[in-house]
């Protein structure tokens, strides 16, 4: 773990418990350091006092690869006796223009850098762009060129310094291609953490926003940074990721969607145990409430955690417009959910097994449609919901000009023709319009593809045992989701348990003065977040 930076705070208005729990956090966090720096320095190379032998080395190891730069030259001492020295970076991932900077300050101060009294570690007095790490091991100087940083290697010196220079061809900041909104912030994060990290701290201006950062993957070294505000998280959470975090043992992490899968809590069941999101809002709004984010470079989706299965029905949006508005949506949503898991199911139970739940008039017209229809209901309703999401992946994968086009008029064509052709009636093709487009009202698209296999497990119930199946089904359904749970806390929270401090933001969306507590499953230590009860809460402390 390499943290970003190691500060002790102060704050007035915290408890005094919560000051011990910093104090022991800190210690042991302190400790682990410690024992991982000792371990790193028993199992290094140091570097070699040779620039020839160092730069052999890198070479070796990297290979004559055409990005590899080595600016090398000599430079004179007081007295006038030239010591070589070398730059090393890889093309692409560093910044031309800070390079540039960097070349041109070591220029103009040979002598100093080159003074036998002068030591490695006061480098960073003449080079002023970037951090300025001093580096000891040969392990260290390839890993640092390969994260980026620009190497300065001075010939005599088993010391080398890394100049934080990272840069490259990035993609700019952009709206979300995915959770749009119509009122709200149009950005969203990139594929650079460095850039997802800025986002966050210019949304949460405060020195409690505290971010750790991990290496992990033996080949990719990926960045993997978690983001939480100190005293308003909840700590056996936090600890549970880290120590999850801790034990990923693998070659390469190249999404976000790899650490979802490594560190959640159970890893065969359909239902997401961890929000994912490419807004920067979402995840400060989550950050502010005790939940945990992590961030991982290569990608634009974050991660946070806990999640509970109704955290996977609430927008953005729902909290930049008026409370009445944003209650109503949320009903719609989960009407949609409601829809998309059942509604083939019981349109195969009814019309299989169940007629008589179906009205007269509506029973004689279904009849008609299915006259000489080859085959039974369950196929029937296999065969569509197949094709439609065959016809929906082809849209996603098409190019985005013709994709959209392919995908509605292939749905058009298909359906128009499969019933004229006698093979699907007109109420089936109705039913699985309708269940694929509420599907497209949830949310967070890895709760509706959830749905979506889970839906066709129902529609097999009940095409053998009708509504029967289908209640049992479901029964099963609620036992398997009241069994799991999201870093240790319980996935149906707040309705199992049952917490009616936390019903403010679930069902309905309270209007902002009222929402003054933050869940208390997500903070325990700091419940309060605006009111009459914070200000006296901070004169309790002070």
């Amino acid at each position: 773990m390499i943290p970003f930076r190691r500060r002790k705070r102060t704050n007035s208005s915290q408890h005094t418990t919560h000051k011990d729990e910093t104090e022991q956090r800190s210690d042991a966090t302190s400790s682990t350091r410690a024992d991982s720096a000792e371990r790193t320095k028993q199992t290094s190379t140091p570097i070699s006092f040779s620039l020839s032998e160092s730069l052999a080395y890198l070479r070796g190891r990297i290979g004559e690869s055409p990005d590899f730069i080595i600016r090398r030259w000599s430079i004179q001492n007081h007295a006038g006796v030239e010591i070589p020295i070398a730059v090393c970076y890889i093309e692409g991932l560093v910044d031309s223009m800070l390079v540039s900077r960097l070349m041109t300050h070591l220029l103009s101060h040979e002598s100093e850098l080159v003074n036998k009294d002068h030591h490695t570690e006061q480098w960073s007095r003449y080079i002023t762009d970037g951090d300025v790490t001093v580096v000891r091991s040969r392990e260290e100087l390839l890993s640092s060129i390969l994260m980026g940083n620009a190497m300065v290697i001075l010939d005599g010196d088993d010391e080398a310094v890394a100049v934080s220079v990272q840069g490259g061809m990035r993609r700019s900041v952009e709206e979300p291609s995915t959770q749009t909104v119509v009122r709200g912030p149009k950005e969203g994060f990139t594929e650079s953490i460095s850039t997802n990290l800025a986002l966050l701290r210019n949304r949460i201006r405060s020195p409690e926003l505290t971010f750790d950062q991990h290496i992990v993957g033996k080949y990719t070294q990926t960045r993997i940074v978690l983001a939480y505000v100190d005293g308003i998280v909840n700590l056996e959470v936090l600890t549970t990721i880290k120590e999850r975090l801790r034990a990923v043992d693998t070659d390469s992490v190249l999404e976000s969607e790899y650490i979802e899968e490594f560190i959640q809590d159970k890893l065969w069941t359909p239902f997401p145990t961890m929000l994912n999101t490419e807004r920067p809002d979402a995840v400060a709004g989550n950050l502010l409430e005790g939940q945990v984010a992590v961030l991982v470079d290569g990608t634009p989706y974050a991660l946070l955690a806990p999640a509970t299965f109704f955290k996977f029905f609430q927008s953005s949006e729902d909290y930049y417009q008026r409370y009445d508005i944003a209650t109503f949506l949320r009903y719609v949503r989960f009407l949609a959910f409601v829809i998309t898991l059942l509604l083939p199911s019981l349109y195969i139970a009814v019309t299989t097994f169940q007629q008589e739940l179906i009205p007269t008039p509506l029973l004689f017209s279904l009849t008609a449609q299915r006259e000489g229809i080859p085959f039974p209901a369950l196929l029937e309703a296999f065969m569509m919901e197949i094709t439609f999401e065959i016809i929906r992946e082809a849209g996603v994968r098409m190019p985005r000009v013709v994709g959209s086009a392919i995908s509605i008029v292939g749905a058009l064509v298909l359906g128009q023709a499969a019933v004229q052709a006698g093979l699907i009636s007109a109420g089936m093709v109705i039913v699985v319009s309708f269940t694929a487009i509420s599907s497209f009202v949830i949310p967070m698209v890895n709760m509706s593809a959830a749905i979506r296999l889970i839906r066709f497990a129902l529609m097999l119930l009940a095409g053998a045992f009708g509504i029967f199946g289908i209640m049992c089904g479901v029964v099963t359904l609620l036992f398997h989701m009241a069994s799991l749970s999201s870093f240790g806390v319980p996935y149906l929270t707040p309705i199992a348990p049952l917490k009616w401090s936390n019903m403010k933001d679930v069902f309905v969306r309270t209007p902002w003065p009222k929402m003054d507590r933050r869940p208390v499953h997500l903070s325990q230590r700091n419940p309060v977040r605006q009111g009459p009860d914070l200000q006296e809460s901070e004169k309790n402390d002070k």
